[in-house]
């Protein structure tokens, strides 16, 4: 059946029971594809009846449908004719894993991250409204998205005159980590309210036949307040001007769709809320929606997940964490609804109460990280590279400004495999590095992000340490090196590849491709295995090829570094972050200043990078071993030829 769909109008004529088949075709598709390519899945087989009651009752695109995160945008894209590319979905040149406008005309926005939607769906309809153009626009958002401040500002600006906005609250007391905060209590306790609509429209019918009287009518308004207060205490939606309509079972098409079409008659908006299962109709999500969130490929019968030897930077990350607590009572841990993908899990079950889950709200987790701060604790604010993005005003301003220690762990640091241009980490660097009263760290390795952790414990002012989403490379004794404020440690090829050194080291030859020439590469802590294979490379062709980890962003010592440098013959620096406003930036022009003629920076181009493997996502940014190889024996045949 689902290979027949080419849009949502192929379902509008479905009996309901070939629409429960349809869900589970759907179900079926999803588990398969995120088997193989892994992606979110507990959270897409979570809202399949409840989009496909959406398409069923609204006329996409005419009615504009804005998923919040849009993470769980699978059964939405198989609904809109994409189930032939489905395969390919966030895969390298596939489908993305989220909504993309150029994907579909059904995708109105490129959306990643969470509290955004009621925002862009209120603007699209006021658009539409000054445009004459007709049709609702219909805002999909979680209870977790629904903790954060935007999603307010949004629901605030919404509830005055938003004659065509329908917001479905999906709430299945979940974002990345269980819901938390007193917003998940209150959902709970929200009761059923189609009891109060539906005495309210009888009674409006009514009078709208009786002859007009003020006395009358004035009554019949207070009846009808004094109703809504008995059958709708305390609703917060219905205060900020909303009507409100549920909870509704969000497995129950035929329930949805009768609302659904209630909701698209009123002239004034509308929150429907939904509730609904995250991992409905696979049961290891269903035990464990929070493992299977976000995803990479497993064992479709038994949800099993292949575990590799080599420790992840985050599952380093959690157990030194621990350790660091252990020792000092002062050090507590904050997340943004995001505990078990920043390696938090096991640090909460053992300092509850030095752990804290603010929910999906950045900005209020570094401002309260300030409080933390000030009253003498040492907090470790642990978010991803691409959600700090949205907390940048408040580390200027409630974290340097009053110079308060603090601690930043930004994990998925650089490229991040599968997500696409919404979560690639590429832009901490150049956005941070300009604020005073700042330190940026970059470790290479399981035993430097250690002594990172525990440096930054009595560091003054704010620290960041940034690290990938990939496996710790194999231990070196360089990065054991004890840390110096402003250095980073000489990995020599003696080292790292002294079978590849030849008995002279490099005594002069005279060989192409720049043999007998020396070249550094300078490279940041999530880049350094990449340069270690270009360095290999380098040394099986006659070039001395040595890595410098740059460990420390800002504060740099460029005294120290460039001592180092005068016994090499070309530099090339590697940043896995956009280049302009960069460190690659400020090293190259540096270097040409101090007379440093043969230096290259490779770094992120003004481009946001596309969904695909970490390799991939490298190749096409033009920073893979292949191209820092080059880059190198580009300078160096320069010098060989005496420009």
């Amino acid at each position: 059946m689902l290979s027949q769909i080419k849009s949502p109008n192929d379902i509008k004529n479905l009996s309901h029971k070939e629409l429960r088949e349809l869900a589970l075709e759907i179900r079926r598709t999803i588990i398969d594809t995120v088997g193989k390519n892994g992606g979110h899945l507990a959270s897409n087989l979570g809202v399949v009846e409840l989009t496909i009651a959406l398409h069923k009752v609204f006329s996409s695109p005419k009615d504009a449908i804005v998923f919040d995160v849009s993470h769980q945008c699978y059964a939405h894209k198989l609904l809109t004719g994409r189930y032939k590319e489905f395969s390919s979905l966030r895969q390298g040149g596939g489908l993305s894993g989220f909504t993309k406008e150029c994907e579909s005309e059904h995708d109105f926005f490129d959306n990643g991250h969470a509290s955004t939607s009621i925002s862009q769906a209120l603007g699209l309809l006021k658009a539409r409204e000054l445009q004459g153009i007709d049709g609702k626009v219909i805002a999909v958002i979680g209870d977790g998205a629904l903790t954060g401040g935007l999603a307010y500002e949004g629901l605030l600006n919404a509830g005055r005159d938003a004659k065509n906005l329908i917001v479905i609250l999906n709430d299945n007391q979940m974002s990345i980590s269980p819901s938390e905060g007193s917003l998940s209590r209150y959902l709970s306790s929200l009761t059923m309210s189609i009891q109060y609509q539906s005495v309210r429209r009888a009674i409006d019918k009514i009078v709208s036949k009786l002859p007009g009287s003020r006395f009358f009518q004035k009554f019949i308004f207070r009846f009808k307040r004094g109703l809504k207060g008995l059958l709708l205490s305390n609703n917060m939606f219905v205060d900020l001007g909303f009507e409100y309509a549920g909870p509704l079972n969000g497995h129950d098409i035929k329930e949805m769709e009768r609302v659904f079409a209630r909701a698209q008659k009123l002239k004034k908006p509308v929150v429907i809320h939904v509730i609904t299962k995250k991992g409905k109709g696979y049961s290891p999500a269903e035990d464990n929606p929070e493992l299977f969130h976000g995803i990479g490929p497993f064992n479709i019968a038994d949800g099993s997940v292949e575990k590799f030897d080599a420790e992840s930077f985050t599952e380093n990350f959690s157990r030194s964490i621990v350790r660091l607590a252990e020792k000092n009572p002062k050090v507590a841990c904050v997340t943004a609804a995001m505990s078990k993908g920043t390696g938090l899990a096991s640090f909460a079950r053992h300092f509850p109460d030095r752990f804290f889950d603010v929910g999906i709200a950045e900005e209020h987790a570094v401002t309260f990280a300030a409080g933390l701060a000030k009253g003498g604790m040492v907090p470790y604010v642990c978010i991803y590279s691409t959600f700090i993005q949205r907390s940048v005003d408040q580390i200027i301003h409630d974290i340097c400004l009053p110079n308060l220690h603090a601690v930043f762990v930004l994990d998925r640091s650089g490229a991040v495999p599968g997500d696409g241009e919404t979560h690639q980490g590429i832009f901490d660097i150049a956005l941070l590095r300009s604020v005073p009263n700042l330190t940026i760290l970059a470790p290479a390795s399981a035993a430097e992000l250690e002594l990172c952790l525990d440096w930054a414990a009595s560091a003054k002012g704010a620290v960041v340490i940034r690290y990938p989403k990939k496996s710790c490379p194999s231990e070196l004794a360089a990065f054991a090196s004890p840390i110096s404020a402003g250095q980073g440690v000489l990995v020599k090829a003696d080292e790292f590849a002294p079978s590849l050194l030849p008995d002279n080291d490099y005594d002069g030859g005279d060989a192409a491709n720049g043999k007998g020439l020396r070249v550094l590469l300078a490279a940041t802590g999530s880049m350094f295995s990449e340069t270690l294979i270009a360095a290999r490379s380098l040394l099986l062709q006659g070039v001395r090829a040595d890595i410098y980890n740059l460990r420390f962003l800002k504060p740099f010592d460029f005294d120290a570094f460039f001592s180092v440098c005068k016994d090499y013959d070309a530099l090339v620096a590697v940043e896995d972050g956009i280049k302009q406003g960069g460190f690659g930036e400020e090293l190259e022009l540096e270097a040409r200043r101090r007379g440093f003629a043969f230096v290259q920076a490779l770094a992120f181009g003004q481009k946001f990078p596309s969904q695909g493997s970490r390799e991939q996502v490298l190749e096409n940014a033009f920073l893979s071993p292949n191209d820092i190889q080059r880059a190198a024996l580009g300078l160096l045949n320069q010098i060989k030829s005496g420009e």
